[in-house]
């Protein structure tokens, strides 16, 4: 579509976001898919493309969790073919990268995964993968099945530390559930660990960050809560800088009031918006079967038969609105949330999250609506439908 075939290309946008700084009007030139120059001034008038003039050029959103899209489940299809049609249903929302999320499951889908990882790293936007699980704490289960959660015997490790050198991939798991020398293992091996589904007390977490956790996952959701004399995984996150923290922006998963709280602690530079999508996103489906439960769609809630929350109907630039809405932050403060801060936490900062020369032509276009007009993976574009006159059809 468009330039796909093209090694070099201009976007001239009226704004520009470059993960700093709202600029503008001026042009991004692209070549070999990286960005070879941003100019500002006027936008350049022979730009291959140029923006409607309400549209916004900024950093490609990137989602450090998304279980499902398109109607694929990665559970149910761990094969590149459903990898790709999660990406796609993502990419529609303006996730240029993304880590496809299996949840905690049988040895059998995480190897399953595992033989197909090389080739998902290979579909544009694949940025490596997230295993929520199976070493979770069952008090804190949330949705996934207390049947397979477990702790790692040496079939499973083998498995999940092949992720470790592919891509930037991560591991949830409960740090009191596992012994140190687990969590020593998995970074030895180069995955990125956060505590996720999680009864751990705050000294706990804090052993845990110095055996190198780095990540939280879903804050407030599924773990240890604030109490004045127990501050649990969630006052450690809050309290700990060394600590990202991913967050549901829904306003279904955590109250406004939460959320305020968890930006005024953490900022922007180390809260990360993340989707924790399931597969109802990018279609009209109501339902979906998870691991043999029926999970239902409505108003916007995703619940299994008990109620108990299953994943979020939710993508990124809605996670933008919605942090710009509920948190009462500027767009810039949740542009960067939604991008240069889960690059930095995938140790991409220098690859991903700015427009600034030599960065990766990861690009989202959208409109005040919130609504995308475009996104680039690697200088390749993809525009909607009402877009295509822009790049000449």
């Amino acid at each position: 579509m468009g330039h796909a075939g093209s090694s070099s290309l201009t976007i001239a946008a009226q704004r520009i976001f470059d993960g700093a700084d709202m600029r503008g009007p001026g042009s991004v030139r692209i070549s070999q898919g990286r960005i070879e120059s941003i100019t500002f001034g006027e936008a350049a008038a022979r730009a291959s493309i140029q923006l409607p003039a309400d549209a916004i050029l900024a950093p490609g959103f990137i989602d450090i969790q998304v279980n499902g899209g398109g109607g694929v489940l990665l559970n149910d299809q761990p094969t590149e073919a459903g990898v790709r049609r999660i990406i796609e249903a993502h990419r529609k929302a303006g996730t240029t990268g993304c880590l496809p999320t299996l949840i905690t499951d049988r040895i059998e889908v995480i190897e399953r995964l595992a033989a197909v990882a090389e080739a998902g790293l290979r579909i544009p936007g694949v940025l490596g993968f997230h295993l929520e699980g199976p070493a979770l704490n069952r008090s804190r289960k949330g949705i996934h099945p207390e049947a397979e959660i477990r702790v790692p015997d040496r079939r499973d490790l083998a498995a999940i530390k092949s992720f470790g050198g592919r891509g930037h991939s991560m591991v949830t798991l409960a740090p009191e559930c596992v012994p140190a020398s687990m969590i020593d293992e998995l970074i030895g091996a180069g995955l990125r660990i956060a505590a996720g589904h999680s009864d751990a007390t705050a000294a706990e977490t804090g052993q845990a960050v110095n055996h190198g956790i780095t990540g939280v996952t879903h804050l407030f959701n599924a773990m240890s809560q604030l109490s004045a004399r127990a501050p649990g995984l969630v006052g450690a996150a809050l309290d700990d800088d060394r600590l990202f923290a991913g967050i549901i922006c829904d306003g279904i998963h955590v109250d406004r009031a939460a959320l305020r709280v968890a930006f005024r602690c953490k900022g922007r530079d180390r809260l990360m918006l993340v989707t924790d999508a399931m597969p109802l996103v990018g279609t009209n489906d109501r339902q979906f079967m998870l691991q043999g439960r029926q999970i239902t769609l409505r108003e916007n809630r995703l619940t299994g038969p008990d109620g108990t929350l299953a994943g979020a109907h939710l993508t990124m630039i809605e996670a933008v609105r919605n942090a710009v809405a509920l948190l009462g932050i500027s767009l810039v403060d949740a542009l960067i949330m939604a991008s240069r801060t889960p690059a930095a936490f995938l140790g991409l900062e220098s690859e991903l999250g700015r427009i600034a020369r030599g960065y990766r032509a990861d690009l989202v276009a959208f409109n005040p609506g919130f609504e995308v007009v475009g996104t680039w993976i690697g200088g390749v574009g993809s525009m909607d439908e009402a877009s295509e006159a822009l790049q000449g059809g």
